[in-house]
């Protein structure tokens, strides 16, 4: 509920105007207002000192009041309660499936590419309230994260969630990734399914080509974003686990498999994108949320509610008051 106060008839205000000038009139006017006895002598009269004359600008004081109440209330003021209710009349399903292999801990982003990417993916995740959303993770082998949902709350804890760990096989199975996002998304009602795939790496494990993939992706009517994720060039990047169970960090070549990208993209109806920093893949992932917009459908109910009624009461009663005012206490003075 959102309340508001309007005016419909505002140009009546203009008539505000008038209240200065008729307070000067009466300024340059009031001497002349009362009769003026000139006498050489007070001796012999009895002075009496009396506050009422003093009190009758009162009246003209509430004579502008009252035109002052009168003039708002031909202004028609006006509350206004909108209650507005949304209608989702395109729902989106959508799964991101991530590449959680040992070289998205490559800190040519910051802190490092899947931390990077979390944050960004979060973001994202916030801004789509409207439909379910759900995760696939891969490496050298797939597996979903979280089914698609619409309890963002569930999805969030579970990006979260996510880190490099031995539990799955090492490589990077592409084919893999993006057929378990495509077994999510197969038979969903939804107007609209899209993955969002993300790598840095080239596909290199797992038992399903890609190709063979995005084209059950096409067959069920799946649109599929792509981001090969890493800068152009050498990286840091874990090349070896120490003793003690952390990374041994060395320049490495990026590699990403930029045409199998495209080409799965293209086939789909989808973009393919590389993110080479930061900011990069902040506008990446802000572009995809532009492209992929969910039709709201919007009612607005107004409920009006006059209050020049009271104006105009409060007018006749300050009106009322002045003339009793004027023809009893203030009527040898006026």
């Amino acid at each position: 509920m959102l309340e508001e106060f309007t005016f419909i008839n505002k140009e009546f205000f203009w008539l505000l105007l008038a209240l200065p000038l008729a307070l000067l009139w009466y300024i340059f006017k009031h001497k002349k207002q009362t009769a003026e006895l000139k006498i050489p002598s007070l001796k012999g009269f009895k002075v009496t000192k009396s506050w009422l004359p003093q009190l009758k600008h009162l009246l003209f004081v509430l004579r502008l009041i009252v035109l002052a109440l009168l003039i708002t209330a031909l202004a028609r003021p006006q509350t206004v309660d909108v209650s507005t209710k949304t209608k989702t009349t395109r729902g989106i399903d959508i799964v991101m499936a991530i590449d959680v292999s040992a070289s998205m801990l490559a800190k040519d982003l910051s802190p490092n590419r899947l931390e990077a990417l979390k944050k960004v993916a979060a973001d994202f995740i916030k801004g789509r309230p409207n439909d379910r959303i759900g995760l696939v993770e891969y490496a050298g082998e797939s597996f979903t994260k979280t089914p698609i949902t619409s309890d963002k709350a569930i999805v969030l804890r579970s990006l979260n969630s996510i880190k490099y760990n031995t539990t799955i096989e090492g490589g990077t199975a592409i084919g893999m990734g993006l057929a378990t996002s495509v077994n999510r998304l197969k038979d969903s009602k939804a107007t609209s399914k899209v993955i969002i795939l993300l790598t840095d790496g080239v596909n290199n494990s797992g038992f399903i080509d890609p190709k063979i993939a995005s084209e059950l992706a096409v067959e069920f009517g799946i649109k599929v974003y792509t981001i090969g994720l890493g800068t152009n060039g050498m990286a840091l990047t874990p090349i070896a686990i120490l003793p003690n169970g952390s990374f041994q960090y060395g320049r490495s070549q990026v590699e990403i498999d930029e045409e199998l990208l495209k080409e799965i993209a293209n086939a789909t109806g989808g973009n393919y994108f590389r993110a080479t920093n930061n900011k990069k893949l902040e506008e990446i992932y802000s572009e995809i949320n532009k492209l992929e917009k969910t039709e709201i459908e919007e009612f607005k109910f107004y409920n009006y509610q006059e209050k020049y009624r009271s104006l105009v009461l409060l007018a006749g009663i300050l009106l009322l008051l002045e003339l009793l005012l004027r023809y009893t206490v203030f009527r040898s003075f006026v």
